[in-house]
């Protein structure tokens, strides 16, 4: 059982466990996109003093309670009306479904490459149910206003707009897989305590609509010409969850957003085609990119916060919003990396070192039979493989968030704050793993 380390509540000085991370390769990313111009990390955050300032600007405030209260609240809940859309003014083509109501990635060109996929899941608690019109529980009495429940086409599922809500819910998270994009959005907490609050719903909402407008995007262009745009696709999720949620429905709440999107360039010199993984992050959620055949971390995404415990987010009263705030990059991998979509459950309680090693143990582990013979995932031998690399994952994480005594990235992070913390941090803990491999189908 690792302890709190005494050397830590002196000065914020780096644990062991950190200096142990490698360092990241040097990559030439090339972005469309220009970052934008605010603290990123919690190195470049602004001091108390001007924090306090910031926070009396506005109508807003910010909590920066440690128990996951990091929304955003005001005196009154209100979100931003829609911006100007970034998408084009072609009316979007009907929803790409199959057999199930799920979005059915055969409509995307044919792509060299996809993803292998696996999801692991952990709840702090059990997460609210969705509200009506989303889910429309049946009547419990006499006394209760009357539901439209006998006349849901599935009445364990959610739907919006008529369709069904893609994706998974996890406490407050929410996370998406497919053969060409993965996503984790972190809802924050906090709303959960407000009567209209809802953070689960507009995660799982954001989700929905951002991976909606990829498909329906793919579905428009053959390979030649299609060019995927991470913000404007964010953007219109955005917008169009502010309008499901505004009134009648009227729920509040924030979240991050994180995912990674499979794409292909061709070499300049051979002309081949290569993996190519268009990166979008928005808050303290987390993309990464691993290669278990050498054991080092390609990339990382940066969080993006305010300040300490306070992530930039969409939603209700937060002012930022995809085409502002949003940071997407290109990065080129290789076939057999492993690209993780991560919440802050997970980036709080390990250090990228460790992500980096449990999944590589995991990979090597799983190719010698150890996975197959726990029979811990069934189905073909990718998707098992990532389904036994998230649950690997998530319950390394998971170890730390319950340890009171543990030492974590987030304690550390407190403590350089000047926060009294110790042990992990327990949080929604939301991990999907994908492998690059060649596109047989």
């Amino acid at each position: 059982m690792r302890r709190l380390a005494p050397r830590l509540l002196k000065a914020p000085t780096t644990h062991a466990r950190s200096r142990a991370t490698a360092a990241v390769p040097a990559l030439v990313l090339r972005s469309r996109w220009p970052r934008p111009n605010f603290p990123l990390s919690h190195e470049t955050l602004l001091p108390p003093s001007q924090r306090a300032t910031f926070r009396t600007l506005g109508p807003l405030l910010y909590s920066t309670d440690n128990n996951n209260d990091d929304a955003i609240t005001g005196e009154t809940a209100t979100t931003a009306g829609p911006t100007a859309s970034a998408s084009s003014e072609q009316p979007p083509p009907p929803l790409p479904l199959d057999e199930d109501g799920k979005l059915d990635p055969s409509v995307f060109p044919k792509l060299p490459f996809c993803f292998d996929t696996g999801i692991a899941l952990f709840a702090k608690r059990t997460p609210r149910p969705f509200p009506p019109p989303f889910l429309s529980p049946p009547s419990g009495s006499f006394s209760d206003p009357l539901s439209t429940h006998d006349r849901s086409r599935d009445r364990r599922k959610m739907y919006v707009n008529g369709h069904l809500i893609q994706g998974f819910t996890n406490g407050d998270d929410a996370v998406f897989a497919s053969k060409y994009f993965i996503c984790a959005n972190d809802g924050v907490g906090a709303w959960s305590t407000r009567p209209k609050g809802h953070a689960g719903l507009w995660a799982r909402l954001i989700l929905h609509f951002w991976a909606t407008a990829i498909f329906q995007d793919a579905a428009r262009h053959s390979q030649i010409d299609y060019q995927p745009d991470p913000v404007s696709y964010l953007q219109r999720a955005y917008e169009q969850t502010i309008e499901a949620t505004s009134e009648p429905n009227d729920w509040q709440g924030t979240t991050t957003a994180a995912g990674a999107l499979l794409h292909f360039r061709n070499n300049p010199e051979t002309g081949d085609p290569e993996p190519l993984v268009y990166i979008t992050n928005l808050g303290d959620s987390q993309v990464m990119v691993v290669r278990p055949s050498t054991r080092e971390m390609v990339f990382k995404s940066t969080e993006q916060w305010h300040w300490f415990d306070c992530p930039r987010q969409l939603g209700t009263n937060s002012p930022d919003t995809p085409v502002d705030c949003a940071v997407v990059d290109e990065v080129p991998i290789r076939e057999g990396d492993v690209v993780l979509a991560m919440s802050d459950g997970v980036i709080d309680n390990l250090w990228p070192h460790e992500i980096v090693e449990k999944v590589s143990e995991s990979v090597e582990r799983w190719e010698k039979g150890e996975g197959r013979e726990e029979g811990i995932v069934e189905g073909e031998d990718g998707k098992d493989m990532m389904g036994f690399v998230a649950e690997e994952l998530k319950e390394a994480a998971k170890v730390i968030a319950l340890d009171p005594y543990a030492e974590s990235p987030f304690m550390e992070h407190a403590i350089e704050e000047g926060l009294a913390s110790g042990g992990g941090k327990l949080d929604d803990i939301s991990v999907v793993a994908a492998m690059c491999r060649k596109n047989e189908g």
